[in-house]
């Protein structure tokens, strides 16, 4: 199988049910920016190693993007699981509970794996605000979009977690 197709040289590209729309359709950027985010998060998997639980949220956000790109005739896909959104906020509360408090703006820096976190925690909100420009929601799209507000939350807080606590705090 080739990996062109050429059928997006004219700047469209089909959803997944079949309907093309143009590359810059709001489905598109969302899912375009969750592939962005999941790619990250494979940096930091290979910089961390295993002390997160990088790779079912990878998998998760597969499916995520799998739903805002469906045109909404598809239905092939599982419904998500709303139990992952749980699942981030346990992660949250764990790892917070491990950290000294939150007293003031966090400035990104080392070690790495980190600052890797908090780029995917900004593209984590793009991705969530690219979704919110989605007109016609699905309740699947909102589950999605409550889920990708979460993970940016669970970034945030991994990326303290990565620096061991030792936080680079910006006073005014």
């Amino acid at each position: 199988m080739k990996i062109y197709t050429k059928t997006g040289d004219a700047g469209t590209t089909s959803l997944v049910g079949g309907t093309r729309v143009s590359k810059a359709h709001p489905r598109v950027m969302a899912y375009g920016d969750l592939d962005e985010l999941i790619s990250w998060l494979g940096l930091i998997r290979a910089e961390a190693g295993e002390e997160l639980p990088l790779r079912r949220i990878q998998i998760h956000l597969m499916n995520v993007s799998a739903h805002l790109a469906n045109d909404g005739r598809s239905q092939k896909l599982k419904p998500l699981d709303e139990g992952e959104t749980e699942f981030l906020e346990h992660e949250i509360d764990r790892m917070t509970g491990l950290l000294p408090p939150l007293t003031a703006f966090v400035l990104p820096g080392g070690p790495r794996a980190s600052a890797m976190a908090h780029i995917a925690r900004t593209v984590c909100r793009r991705a969530e605000r690219s979704a919110v420009q989605i007109e016609e929601k699905t309740p699947q799209d909102t589950i999605a979009i409550r889920y990708v507000n979460r993970l940016s939350d669970y970034l945030f807080t991994a990326a303290r977690f990565l620096c061991g606590g030792k936080d680079d705090f910006w006073l005014p």
